[in-house]
């Protein structure tokens, strides 16, 4: 009895020397933000103290901290396009408009109940990877289009809000209908795009050659265009209607009946935080229920009285739809919907019949249950 006894005090002082030993191995290996996975680096505070000191960082942080830097920073901070009419421009006030800063309003809405919580940055077609890479901004919305390199590289692709084509736009006079018309002309594109490789492909494939006059910003192509330094202009058909809009005299313009590329275009978000990603990909998933279910800016509030469990649900009158575990409130929708509208009050607020920048058809872009294909997971 006495030696088991004797046996298992040596046990656990072997057992407590090994713990004092351990110990300093492990408080070091947490001391660095590099080395705690508690405590991840961002661009602001590269070290910190402890894994319970990490300091919140001021700008986008990896490792699963986007959401907190976002909040403690008061604001969504979004890239998106300020020269594109209907998609990202100025209005005469200097105030950012179009589909895409409105999208940005509608993420801000549903994290802070306020769609003017965001910061608008500026950017080219080539800043847009290494802005999101360096987490610059919250989120990119900028006529992206989705392709399978940028999503492994830039970060990730929240859903299909626009389904678009490239095209191209030609002089009426020339009498140009088709791309065998236009070989050997010169072709004005935006470097830094999937436009540029597009191009190449199609003249490729046919057999055809050109010459590209190329330029880092939109404005430059299409002034270049309109200047008659190249024959034809090219990029997806609603960026090529809306800068046509905005020519001096729009009808000496077409655009050909060709579609060279299908081009999804889509918000992005920085890789690292799941929460932030699901947070984005559920606001659209309101804009879009929301217009399917008949729920608009102006009902918003009555349509809380509806019997429709589904409206009822994305409301938050009843239920839940997986808001609250992303920390949002029960109701988030109501505000994204008063404050910004639904997908279709998007749309036609600067595209539809009586659009602040132009008319643009929907065409693919109705609801899935109009015959087009936006369409959105169920809100349940």
């Amino acid at each position: 009895m006495v030696l088991a006894m004797e046996e298992i005090r040596m046990k656990k002082l072997s057992l407590l020397v090994f713990m004092l030993m351990v110990l300093p191995l492990v408080l070091a290996a947490c001391g660095t933000a590099q080395e705690c996975p508690q405590c991840p680096a961002c661009p602001e505070c590269p070290t910190c103290p402890t894994c319970e000191a990490c300091p919140e960082c001021p700008k986008v942080a990896a490792g699963g901290q986007i959401v907190a830097a976002v909040k403690a920073r008061g604001k969504v901070v979004c890239g998106v396009h300020t020269e594109l009419l209907g998609f990202g421009y100025l209005d005469p006030n200097g105030r950012n408009v179009g589909f895409d800063p409105d999208f940005c309003r509608a993420t801000a809405a549903a994290v802070f109940g306020n769609s003017e919580a965001v910061e608008f940055v500026p950017l080219t077609a080539a800043e847009r990877g290494p802005a999101l890479q360096t987490g610059e901004i919250d989120l990119l919305v900028r006529n992206c289009t989705w392709t399978s390199s940028r999503d492994v590289q830039w970060g990730n692709f929240v859903g299909v809000t626009f389904y678009d084509g490239q095209g191209m736009m030609v002089r009426k006079a020339s009498g140009d209908t088709t791309l065998e018309d236009l070989d050997g002309a010169t072709v004005c594109v935006t470097t830094g795009t999937t436009t540029e490789l597009n191009l190449a492909d199609a003249f490729r494939s046919r057999g055809l050659s050109f010459t590209a006059v190329t330029f880092e910003d939109t404005a430059s192509v299409y002034s270049a265009y309109e200047d008659g330094r190249c024959d034809a202009a090219t990029s997806d058909k609603s960026q090529l209607a809306a800068v046509r809009a905005g020519f001096a005299n729009p009808d000496d313009h077409v655009i050909m009946d060709i579609t060279m590329s299908k081009e999804p275009l889509t918000p992005v978000v920085p890789a690292g935080d799941d929460q932030w990603f699901d947070i984005v990909k559920l606001t659209l998933y309101v804009l879009i229920n929301a217009e399917e279910l008949g729920v608009n800016s102006a009902n918003v509030d009555a349509m809380k009285g509806d019997a429709n469990p589904s409206i009822k649900r994305l409301l938050g009158v009843e239920g839940s739809f997986g808001q609250e575990d992303l920390g949002l409130a029960t109701d988030f929708a109501v505000n994204v919907i008063k404050q910004v509208g639904n997908y279709g009050e998007i749309y036609n607020r600067y595209m539809g019949p009586d659009g602040l920048a132009f008319e643009l058809p929907r065409g693919q872009n109705e609801l899935w249950s109009d015959g087009g294909l936006i369409y959105a997971p169920p809100l349940r």
